[in-house]
């Protein structure tokens, strides 16, 4: 996915052409930031299909319209001026925010593998009973947003700090060009994937209608929709606790706090990898998981000891299957 993000950045790279620096820079600049997002997107991907699971497939793709308009009002109206504002008068707020988004995306992930291995799905029952499938669609809508304002809160954080850290541009307008150009391509591209997945199955129920090699690969198809679900879902965990763990790293590391730990990861990679890079990566990386589960794991116990529950979930029933 990251290749495929920073091809489609430089796409639709000419909405920057009023920022202050050229269009190459700020093209180049949203690519490189872009492709650090990707476990984030990733989980969100993941998630999303959920909201529409037990509503009237025809409200499917509307439904999804309606999240990816939420989405880009998150990004565009909300976080984008508060990434400016940040950046101008308090840079300094940059990794503490980003050490918050990465406690989160650490604690959920861990959340998801508690529930996996208990069997005590909590984390589905996100909404409260609705009457009506209008009171449900509009209830799944809020939860999807509520849920892309925190990923998209971390998108942005990560996108921010990828330009201030390297210098890849300079300017208020640069970086709201760039930081803009992010914000849409990923918006497109999480809830295009999003779509797709969850039309799937009526994409496969339709050729399984036709006759001969049509029909058995729609067949295959329905049969995949299920794996690829399953799949996403543990991709999107993984990446949570990698991009988590490697996002508080990084914070110790650079705010001086627990930086042994940061150390540690770093000596181990470099000295298992014995100057070959990729193996210096896979190490890092699982390391930086490691320290994901640990932190959630944290996270989870606090969290659980203070509200009984997630506070993002609520305690209400499961929702009602609208059909």
């Amino acid at each position: 996915m990251p290749s495929g993000l920073i091809a489609l950045l430089d796409d639709v790279a000419v909405i920057a052409r009023t920022a202050a620096a050229s269009i190459d820079d700020v093209a180049a600049a949203a690519g490189r930031a872009g492709s650090k997002t990707a476990g984030v997107i990733i989980d969100d991907a993941a998630v999303t299909p959920r909201y529409v699971t037990g509503l009237d497939p025809s409200r499917e793709l509307p439904i999804i319209w309606k999240i990816t308009k939420g989405s880009l009002k998150n990004k565009l109206i909300f976080l984008l001026p508060a990434a400016l504002l940040l950046s101008q008068f308090a840079p300094w707020l940059i990794y503490p925010i980003l050490m918050l988004g990465g406690s989160y995306l650490a604690f959920e992930a861990v959340e998801k593998i508690l529930e996996a291995i208990t069997g005590d799905h909590h984390g589905e029952k996100t909404l409260m009973a609705a009457e009506t499938p209008e009171e449900l669609e509009q209830r799944q809508v809020s939860g999807a947003v509520r849920t892309d304002f925190i990923l998209s809160a971390e998108i942005m954080a990560i996108t921010l700090n990828e330009l201030t850290a390297q210098g890849l541009v300079e300017g208020i307008w640069a970086q709201a060009g760039a930081l803009a150009i992010v914000a849409i391509v990923v918006t497109v591209v999480v809830y295009g994937a999003v779509g797709l997945i969850v039309k799937l199955d009526d994409i496969g129920l339709h050729l399984a209608q036709g006759e001969g090699a049509k029909a058995s690969f729609g067949r295959g198809m329905i049969a995949f929709v299920p794996t690829l679900l399953k799949a996403l879902s543990f991709i999107g965990t993984a990446a949570m606790l990698w991009v988590g763990g490697s996002i508080i790293l990084h914070g110790f590391h650079e705010l001086h706090f627990l930086e042994f730990i940061y150390d540690w990861v770093h000596d181990a990679s470099v000295a298992a990898a014995n100057g070959n890079g990729v193996i210096e990566w896979i190490v890092s990386t699982l390391g930086a998981a490691v320290v994901g589960f640990v932190w959630g794991f944290i996270i989870v116990q606090v969290v659980t000891r203070i509200f009984g529950h997630h506070p993002l979930h609520g305690g209400g029933e499961p929702v009602k299957d609208a059909h």
